[in-house]
């Protein structure tokens, strides 16, 4: 099940019943599990091991050398599980060993065309990344986490589970799990549509909002000690921990960032008009 033109190096483990399509590169101690697809003129390098059922589409780099000026060529990892999706043109590269010494993707994600997972990221489970989200070095991505079209994220920066960032944003400073964050460092309510399709009922739902409205109220510590007080749910114990293991920040709690309607000079006005 491997195309002719497909280069694969020998040093190469693959189950029997991986598809490699036209084109496609492996090299070196590269690991695929079963039924995994390469579509086309993908590449894969390095010590990189993916799992099963995943299917990488065309001009995907997957397992090349880390975007960082101390990388001296060190054997680090790649680490995908199983039935993910890589899209066109996606990048992720492997681990280095001034991080955690592996880059490592969960299950079930789905990474859209342009996306770029930098060294030493974590990414969970049920993971979307969509097209064009660039993810700095040491970035962490909770289950069931969205990044919009074009956001970038910091290195070091974490978006928690369940949260979303809406398109064009900046995450410099960590997003809270089950947050909505908006432009740069903002988080603007709660993520509504992702705690529904996650399964949460009204209640556990309004429980959150609660927490996160002493949010918007308080500095962050006192809205730390009040949500304790008042509520001990594991939604809540799961907030207070994220918070605690904060290394950049947490993003602030602020309205949604309106574009202003763009102004035509009058003369432009007036030739459209005509």
């Amino acid at each position: 099940m491997i195309h002719s033109s497909a280069v694969v190096d020998p040093k190469a483990e693959i189950a029997e019943d991986v598809e490699i399509g036209p084109c496609v590169v492996i090299e070196g101690p590269v690991k695929i599990g079963p039924r995994t697809r390469l579509v086309a003129f993908v590449h894969v390098s390095g010590h990189t091991e993916i799992g099963a059922d995943n299917v990488i589409h065309p001009f995907a780099v997957v397992g090349h050398e880390p975007q960082h000026m101390g990388y001296k060529g060190e054997p680090t990892r790649l680490v995908i599980g199983d039935r993910n999706v890589i899209r066109e043109h996606a990048e992720i590269h492997r681990g280095t060993v001034q991080g955690i010494g592996e880059t490592v993707v969960g299950n079930d994600n789905l990474v859209m065309g342009h996306a770029h997972i930098g060294h030493d990221c974590v990414i969970g489970n049920h993971v979307t990344l969509v097209n064009g989200a660039l993810l700095g070095g040491h970035v962490e991505v909770h289950d069931r986490a969205f990044v919009s079209g074009n956001v970038v994220v910091h290195q070091f920066a974490r978006i928690g589970r369940l949260a979303i960032v809406q398109g064009l944003g900046g995450v410099g400073k960590d997003v809270l799990p089950f947050a909505m964050a908006s432009g740069l460092d903002t988080i603007v309510s709660t993520n509504v549509v992702g705690l529904k399709r996650a399964g949460y009922d009204a209640a556990t739902r309004e429980r959150i909002r609660n927490v996160f409205r002493l949010f918007f109220r308080l500095p962050l510590g006192e809205a730390v000690e009040e949500a304790q007080r008042l509520d001990d749910s594991d939604e809540v114990r799961e907030i207070v921990d994220f918070i605690a293991g904060t290394r950049r920040g947490i993003s602030r709690f602020g309205r949604r960032e309106r574009m202003a309607p763009r102004r035509l000079p009058m003369r432009h006005v007036l030739e459209r008009e005509m």
